[in-house]
């Protein structure tokens, strides 16, 4: 009985079973039928293959037509689209991945160059840092969660753009105008240059000069000085006027005062004297170098034909709304033609004594005697040591509305306003002296002349100071008391230039440590004592960088110094000094007399320096022995 039982629920499960499995397979019929649109022959004679529950389902799918492609997940491709079967695909969109990948690598390389440039300029680089990578990773989210593509993307260059667009505006108040980003005239000279590389010829001549390479401008001067345009369009279409081009704009990039091209072998070495110190910069290969000396003897008016005698010249250059005077020597060496530039720029012009570093009784003592209405001022020291620009600084200190100022140069340096100067031609025949005979028939009160060479100048300058002019001059010499036995030398005669002698300035000029970079060290005592320096005053002293660790400094350039500072030692002449020069005293006798005036050698004026950090020991033992 029990088995009967058992063997009946076995049954009737396996009938619930049965039943289960055939209504699931009749569901799942039903289902695929309702998806699947009637054929188009069928006849209407046909029973109906669905029962009469699945009439609503029919009414639904009248409703809601069928879509005309196939369920795909991903991006469709036009070939997926033609075909029946549902597929699963690529989930990336490129064509709009691209755009905003080129606008992340974008964000990238402008933080790279605003981190750079805020550095370089000193433009609040942590501020414009941060709020360009605050825009771009806003600008970044927007694009990844705006659903309409065009609008999320525009709005990520917005949020891009914003930031660059403050700090380009704030940088272009604190460079030249040749320098500025964004401008009508950089917008005009970028879409010019592309056209141009395009094989486009646009914007006229005077662009075309400037279409390649820097923008400067060369004038060439006449042989009697005069300028003359003519030159540049001579020299415009040769080989080596763009290397030319970069070679100039790049020496005024780096500060430099002279550009020397050396002939060597095989190429044409170049090195620029920044701050007075050489380096050497990338050099031509000989065929180009050749070139580039004969396009700045072209613009000198100098003969090209001649290259085993010395020339001279001079030509001109415009870049940033400044002119540029360049004084142009030749001579011939045994590899070929050695070529200078010096370097001329108006706009380093000093404009007062107080911008030249005096120490205030020093500078007193120099105002003073510029401001005498008689006598004679040297200036004394080697080449390059800045005799002439302290010599123009004097000048200024001066009003030139009240005197009549009349400056003898060669060549004329510095233009000043409301000051008669005069540049010597000696291939005319006009000398110094010669001019200075001339000059002194123009009722002057102030005389400058650039150098006294020989002993005629010498002679006339004494005079001229000993009849009621004042006279500056500069002469080559060591020091103060050295400067005294040089006019000696020249045949001056010791009585007329003991009364006619006012002051000596012997100067020097030692490069600046530069301000972000230099480093502090504790000074040894044997030195300090060695010095006459207070060890107990002086903590530490200051240091340019071990080589290497300032290369990444873009103030200096790597250079450790930046700029120059004067070091000066001036000798006012008193009546008791005036006395033991008519004696023809020995050259002790002066110096003893000189320090009981309180004057200070240029050794202790460059140790003040060196303790307030200015400069540093080994540079001050460079320019002063």
């Amino acid at each position: 009985m029990m088995r009967r039982q058992g063997n009946e629920s076995e049954r009737m499960r396996w009938c619930g079973r049965i039943v289960g499995s055939v209504l699931l397979l009749t569901f799942v019929v039903a289902s695929v039928s309702l998806a699947q649109p009637a054929p188009a022959n069928k006849s209407a004679a046909e029973p109906a293959a669905a029962p009469a529950a699945a009439a609503p389902r029919v009414l639904d799918q009248n409703r809601f037509p069928p879509t005309p492609t196939p369920f795909f997940r991903g991006n469709l491709p036009i070939e997926l689209s033609r075909s029946g079967a549902p597929q699963v695909g690529f989930y990336l969109n490129l064509w709009r991945f691209v755009p905003f990948l080129a606008l992340f690598f974008g964000w990238v390389w402008l933080g790279q160059w605003v981190n750079e440039d805020s550095n370089a300029l000193k433009v609040n680089s942590e501020f414009w840092n941060s709020a360009l990578f605050a825009g771009g990773l806003a600008s970044m989210l927007t694009g990844v969660s705006m659903a309409p593509f065009a609008l999320g993307f525009f709005l990520s260059m917005a949020l891009q753009g914003l930031p660059l667009g403050l700090y380009i505006r704030e940088r272009n108040a604190c460079v030249p105008e040749s320098a500025r980003l964004l401008t009508p005239k950089h917008i005009k000279s970028v879409a010019f240059r592309l056209a141009a590389r395009l094989g486009l010829s646009l914007g006229g001549k005077k662009f075309k000069q400037q279409l390649l390479g820097p923008d400067i401008e060369f004038v060439g001067k006449t042989s009697t000085g005069r300028r003359d345009t003519s030159r540049t369009s001579q020299v415009e279409n040769s080989r080596g006027f763009l290397a030319a081009k970069e070679l100039v704009y790049d020496a005024l990039i780096k500060r430099a005062t002279d550009i020397h091209m050396e002939p060597k072998e095989d190429e044409l070495q170049v090195r620029l004297r920044v701050d007075g110190v050489m380096y050497a910069v990338e050099p031509f290969d000989r065929a180009l170098g050749d070139n580039v000396v004969n396009i700045f003897k072209i613009l000198a008016a100098m003969d090209i034909t001649e290259k085993r005698k010395s020339l001279d010249g001079s030509f001109r250059a415009i870049t940033g709304g400044r002119e540029i005077d360049f004084r142009v020597a030749t001579q011939g060496t045994r590899d070929g033609e050695k070529m200078t530039l010096r370097i001329l720029d108006q706009s380093n012009s000093v404009s007062t004594l107080n911008d030249l570093g005096f120490r205030k009784q020093l500078e007193e003592q120099l105002k003073e005697v510029v401001h005498q209405p008689h006598g004679l001022l040297l200036v004394c020291g080697p080449t390059g040591a800045g005799k002439s620009t302290t010599l123009y600084a004097c000048l200024n200190d001066i009003d030139s509305f009240q005197q009549n100022i009349i400056t003898i140069e060669d060549p004329v340096e510095y233009k000043m306003a409301n000051v008669t100067q005069i540049e010597i031609n000696t291939k005319a025949g006009q000398t110094f002296a010669t001019s200075l005979r001339s000059v002194l028939r123009q009722d002057p009160d102030i005389v400058m002349i650039g150098e006294i060479r020989d002993g005629e100048t010498a002679n006339i300058a004494c005079q001229a100071a000993n009849t009621g002019h004042m006279v500056f001059s500069t002469v080559h010499a060591n020091d103060a008391i050295t400067a005294l036995y040089r006019m000696v030398d020249l045949g001056v005669d010791v009585s007329m230039l003991s009364s006619s002698l006012s002051a000596i300035l012997a100067q020097r000029l030692a490069r600046r440590l530069c301000t972000e970079c230099k480093e502090s060290y504790v000074p040894k005592p044997e030195f300090l004592k060695k010095a006459n320096l207070p060890a107990e005053k002086i903590e530490k002293l200051y240091r340019p960088p071990k080589a290497g660790e300032n290369a990444a400094c873009s103030y200096c350039g790597g250079m450790g110094y930046r700029g120059r500072v004067g070091v000066y030692e001036l000798l006012v002449i008193t009546d008791r000094m005036r006395d033991l020069i008519r004696d023809k005293v020995a050259l002790s006798v002066l110096k003893a007399e000189a320090r009981k005036g309180g004057m200070l050698y240029m050794q202790e004026e460059g140790l003040r320096l060196v303790v307030k950090g200015i400069t540093s020991i080994d540079e001050l033992l460079r320019v002063v022995k």
